[in-house]
């Protein structure tokens, strides 16, 4: 297994998308101070998944981004892209050929992939387990590593053999089952927790459910009383129906005998006021006969009265 290919876009000091191609054997990168040698390095370190910007020389993760110059504007993402040559099968896939990427936005966001697919970063550390390629492992190594290596103050050598003899695998896996199993006892107790307050729940309950069961036995009891009382009530309430009903139509009876009295009497009394009527117009006539007769008495009485002076004039004469 040896690296093919690594590109480089917006990566530090690489602006411009750059491809190093590698061959099989010993390849050497050279150039002058500030070129970017040690930026390549930093490259394949970030690339396979590097999460300390101090071992990066940066402040911060996004601080790998091509930052600007004065002649040209900062970039918004970096991408570093790694292929590699599976052909002793070292890498546990079925590719001959593995292309593993990372992109990294000023957002903060961050994205990883496997041959163009979208993966976790734990997929990228399984992939590499044990193979010598990781960032901690000793298939980068700095200057300040070797000389870590030989004072060993921290263990460095150590961690460089159990990379080497393929340790690191099932410690990982070692810790990984130690977490499994804490995790697995905190569940524990927690459920031992559950179970007692369920346990709680439950006496509580069935306290409930006795006092729900009577509840409900009373509550039958009261139903079926009522609608005991309800078909006693309905029967009376049925025979003072009837009853009424019969009274009704006894009364609906009575009042259309009633109603042919009053359309009788009505009849009658259209009658009678015909015959008023009748009567009042002939009062009316006699009434002015009556006072035409007065005016031919009061018309004689004054021509008497004439007469009589007039006589008793003459016999005076």
């Amino acid at each position: 297994m040896y690296i093919s290919k690594l590109e480089l876009f917006g990566f530090k000091s690489f602006a411009n998308k750059t491809v190093l191609e590698f061959q099989k054997g010993i390849n050497g990168v050279v150039g002058p101070n500030g070129s970017g040698k040690t930026n390549i390095v930093d490259a394949i370190r970030w690339v396979l998944g590097e999460q300390k910007s101090s071992t990066l020389r940066g402040d911060k993760m996004e601080s790998v981004i091509f930052n600007g110059t004065k002649k040209r504007k900062p970039l918004g993402m970096s991408e570093v892209s790694m292929t590699l040559v599976n052909d002793d099968g070292t890498l546990p896939t079925d590719y001959s050929e593995v292309t593993i990427t990372r992109r990294i936005f000023r957002s903060g966001e961050s994205e990883y992939l496997l041959n163009k697919n979208v993966c976790r970063l734990k997929d990228i550390t399984n992939l590499f387990m044990d193979t010598g390629m990781a960032t901690n492992a000793y298939s980068v190594i700095e200057l300040k590593m070797v000389e870590g290596i030989l004072n060993d103050k921290t263990g460095e050598r150590r961690k460089m053999f159990e990379e080497a003899a393929g340790v690191n695998k099932y410690k990982h896996r070692r810790k990984l089952a130690l977490k499994r199993l804490q995790d697995v006892k905190s569940d524990l107790t927690r459920v031992n927790d559950i179970v007692s307050e369920v346990e709680k729940n439950v006496r509580s309950l069935e306290r409930q459910a006795k006092k729900a069961d009577k509840y409900n036995a009373l509550q039958s009891e009261l139903r079926e009383r009522e609608l005991d009382f309800s078909e006693r009530r309905f029967s009376v309430l049925e025979k003072e129906l009837t009853a009424l009903s019969e009274k009704l139509n006894n009364l609906k009876n009575d009042r259309q005998l009633t109603d042919s009295e009053i359309r009788e009497i009505e009849q009658e009394l259209i009658s009678i006021r015909n015959e008023i009527g009748e009567i009042e117009r002939k009062l009316r006539i006699k009434h002015q006969e009556i006072g035409k007769l007065n005016e031919k008495k009061h018309e004689a009485q004054r021509t008497v009265s004439v007469a009589e002076e007039r006589k008793v004039s003459l016999e005076r004469n």
